[in-house]
């Protein structure tokens, strides 16, 4: 679970299955009792309808809290860090950077790093659309050293430019006003 609506998404089918809960957080069920295998299946099909899927493997539920907690700090935290990332990580998971960071490459395919700067441009791109805060306001909140910094990971990871990335989105809403 990655986003609101899918905290929604499992309420519901915890609720209309009956399974009692304590709290529902992105990537976690704190389930008043043990699941019984049928019960564990009903959940299971119910939240593949739903695109969603149920974990058991102890490996895939770690690699999925690394990146709830990636997505949370990056898309819904706007205070800077104090410590590097790696740290914050390590005290939040309570496990070893290192090994976080070979067990998500090897599951995942790409670094931490490489997953944190990628949902930081998304989330620029965000900012860029909503068209509030200026490239200089973007770079500070996302926490860049420079909008330089910003708009050279930027183009590394789309390929255009901010501006021209902005630019596009300007012009796609002036051709669907003309129609």
């Amino acid at each position: 679970m990655v986003c609101i609506r899918c905290k929604m998404v499992v309420k519901e089918s915890l609720s209309k299955l009956g399974i009692p809960f304590r709290t529902i957080e992105l990537g976690e069920i704190d389930v008043e009792e043990i699941l019984t295998p049928s019960q564990r299946e009903l959940l299971k099909s119910d939240l593949v309808s739903y695109g969603l899927e149920l974990m058991d493997d102890k490996k895939s539920v770690l690699i999925e809290r690394i990146k709830n907690v990636i997505i949370e700090h990056v898309h819904y935290t706007e205070e800077p860090l104090i410590i590097n990332f790696s740290t914050f990580l390590s005290q939040k998971l309570n496990y070893d950077y290192t090994y976080l960071a070979n067990l998500f490459s090897e599951v995942q395919g790409i670094t931490i790093e490489k997953f944190i700067i990628t949902h930081k441009i998304e989330r620029v791109k965000e900012l860029l659309v909503y068209n509030e805060l200026n490239l200089t306001e973007i770079a500070y909140q996302m926490h860049y050293s420079s909008v330089s910094h910003l708009s050279n990971q930027f183009k590394k990871i789309t390929g255009l430019t901010p501006s021209h990335f902005k630019a596009l989105k300007e012009k796609r809403r002036n051709m669907l006003e003309n129609l």
